[in-house]
């Protein structure tokens, strides 16, 4: 009975936070003021996607991450050129993110045990870790199926790991920061 209610919990969590996820990437689209002509935004989408992937280790992360993609593809407006493209932009660069979830056992034990210092390094690692796979995926589909935006005579790779870093970097330190914040705040529902 308890595997069954723990199998429906994880269920309805990873459809919330995935709901969630795409109405926090959605708002942050709106607010963005359409800065970035190629997609991207500076967004705090990943904070659910983070949670699950902490809360539920890499099965929660990865699957939250697949669906908020998803989402983006069925309700937002995906810019989506090839289905290489859309797989590598939406498939692919938003479940990486849940590979943050290889540290959800350091952060549990951090917060069984107290350990402030040990739960907060391991929750930036793995919103590192997440956010620079997202990265990595951009900066390959900007240099494969954007380079006709780089300017004259810059090369792609360079444009593309500009392009694609002034959205994430102020994405992953927003996430890092309020995963930490949430996390403090309710630290025994992560366990």
């Amino acid at each position: 009975m308890e595997k069954k209610r723990s199998n429906t919990l994880f269920l309805v969590e990873v459809a919330v936070f995935s709901a969630l996820a795409y109405l926090l990437d959605f708002v942050s689209g709106l607010l963005s003021l359409k800065i970035w002509p190629q997609g991207g935004s500076i967004s705090i989408a990943m904070i659910p996607v983070f949670l699950m992937a902490f809360r539920w280790g890499i099965k929660g992360g990865l699957l939250s991450g697949f669906l908020l993609g998803l989402l983006q593809v069925i309700l937002g407006t995906p810019q989506i050129l090839t289905i290489v493209q859309a797989l590598l932009d939406y498939g692919i660069a938003f479940t990486v993110i849940g590979l943050a979830g290889i540290f959800s056992n350091q952060i549990k034990n951090g917060l069984e045990n107290k350990n402030k210092a040990k739960w907060i390094t391991y929750v930036v690692l793995g919103t590192f870790l997440g956010s620079a796979l997202r990265y990595l995926a951009a900066v390959l589909s900007g240099i494969v199926f954007f380079a006709h935006y780089a300017p004259e005579g810059q090369p792609i790779e360079i444009y593309s790991l500009i392009y694609n870093g002034t959205y994430m970097l102020p994405s992953f330190i927003l996430s890092a920061i309020i995963v930490i914040l949430v996390i403090s705040a309710a630290p025994k529902k992560m366990i």
